[in-house]
């Protein structure tokens, strides 16, 4: 979840990072859902940056199965424009208000961030990334059931998001359940298996069971 906002703010940075494309970037929507498959990496991430510009959540499947593109490039771009895509409401005002929200999470403005996705749940309850920006304030706050209960409004909507899908995981490490929080990492990280901490951290998890069960022999 927090890693949601993270990455949401260094979109910019991580597109400026990679290989500028040898061919043209594609214009319309259409042109680059063709563009991304084309066996040029450099067309792919042109299309796929093309994407995190003008995608819509339809298209979301298609960037979540180049999450495994043989590419790094592209799967780091795959991931990030699978935020900006799931970032944008379709609703000028919830966005105006999104915006808000992520810069007062950004200053640590928690009650009032709070205040804000609260209002944009509010107004436009289908909108997925409302309860997952909630949810992250939620457990930034030590308010673990409520961030669950925010959790699950986001998997009802997106079961492919794997930032709510870690941040399951994350509240159950908090709440010292380690054997609860493990099948949501594993959740997140068959979707995105970029992840590379929480790879880390369901190893760790099986290493401390394995210590565990070693112990009472």
């Amino acid at each position: 979840m927090l890693r949601a906002l993270i990455l949401c703010i260094v979109l910019a940075t991580i597109t400026a990072a990679q290989p500028l494309p040898a061919a043209s970037p594609p214009s319309t929507r259409q042109q680059a859902l063709k563009a991304i498959e084309n066996p040029d990496p450099a067309v792919r991430r042109a299309a796929v940056v093309r994407l995190s510009e003008i995608g819509a959540m339809m298209d979301a499947d298609r960037l979540v199965a180049h999450l495994r593109d043989d590419d790094a490039p592209v799967r780091q771009l795959a991931e990030a424009a699978l935020w900006q895509i799931w970032s944008r409401s379709g609703d000028r005002a919830i966005d105006a208000l999104f915006l808000r929200g992520v810069q007062q999470m950004a200053a640590s403005e928690l009650t009032e961030a709070l205040a804000t996705f609260s209002e944009i749940i509010r107004k436009k309850p289908a909108f997925a990334e409302g309860w997952n920006k909630r949810a992250t304030i939620y457990y930034l706050l030590g308010q673990y059931e409520l961030s669950m209960k925010d959790c699950d409004e986001v998997l009802k909507r997106n079961s492919k998001h794997f930032g709510a899908l870690s941040g399951y995981g994350q509240i159950y490490l908090a709440l010292g359940d380690p054997d609860r929080a493990q099948p949501y990492l594993e959740r997140a990280l068959r979707v995105n298996p970029n992840m590379a901490g929480v790879a880390t951290t369901i190893r760790l998890i099986e290493q401390q069971r394995e210590e565990k069960r070693r112990r009472t022999i």
